[in-house]
């Protein structure tokens, strides 16, 4: 995590979301510093994945801005693109690609190239030895989150911002993320999870509860 000058810093002011008649969300204000997560929890429907994507620029906020080292991100902005990685809680492979292609094409989205040995690396580590060359469809729903997990391991990004990143991982695949997300914020990083699990991380976090409104 080495991607600004200077440390990173997070922060929503009066933030508010609404779908149709339904108010996701009203005038959130917090403030995230390096080394530091906010720990999403709430009911399906509860606004998580809205508040990640207004955070990620892929949706736009009724009301409040969010700011990035204290200047103020519009949609998509570069400083956005650049300083955030956002996983969703689709596994968004292309069923005929290997589990490496895969990964390859999501580090280039992101603007690294790390060479075939630190992808192999990544994607053994992540649970994936022996697997690398199958294509996605042949992977398990657990299989394909690690790919995933192998991307979060060589993400140069201070700001990770997930989705439900747990989901159809079994214990030993939580484990890994876990050990990511620690080594993430241990390192300077800062992070959004959205979960409903439990997850032991030494690190400083803290929990947003979203309810229905």
């Amino acid at each position: 995590m080495n991607e600004t000058a200077t440390a990173p810093q997070l922060s929503v002011h009066q933030l508010s979301l609404a779908r149709g008649p339904k108010r996701l969300f009203a005038d959130l204000n917090w403030q995230l510093h390096s080394g530091q997560a906010m720990i999403l929890r709430g009911a399906n429907g509860s606004g998580k994945t809205s508040l990640l994507r207004v955070l990620a620029g892929l949706t736009a906020a009724d009301a409040g801005e969010v700011r990035w080292c204290n200047q103020r991100w519009s949609p998509l902005c570069r400083a956005q693109r650049v300083s955030s990685l956002y996983l969703g809680h689709a596994n968004a492979l292309k069923a005929e690609l290997s589990a490496d292609e895969n990964l390859l094409d999501a580090l280039a989205f992101d603007g690294i190239e790390p060479d075939v040995a630190a992808r192999a690396n990544a994607l053994d580590a992540a649970g994936l030895a022996g697997r690398h060359q199958l294509p996605a469809r042949r992977l398990s729903q657990g299989q394909q989150r690690r790919v995933g997990l192998a991307r979060l391991a060589l993400s140069r990004k201070p700001l990770w911002l997930l989705d439900e990143p747990t989901n159809a991982l079994d214990a030993e695949g939580v484990a890994i993320f876990s050990a990511l997300l620690d080594a993430h914020l241990r390192g300077g990083g800062l992070a959004c999870v959205a979960t409903h699990l439990p997850l032991t991380v030494s690190a400083n976090m803290r929990e947003l509860a979203l309810g229905e409104n």
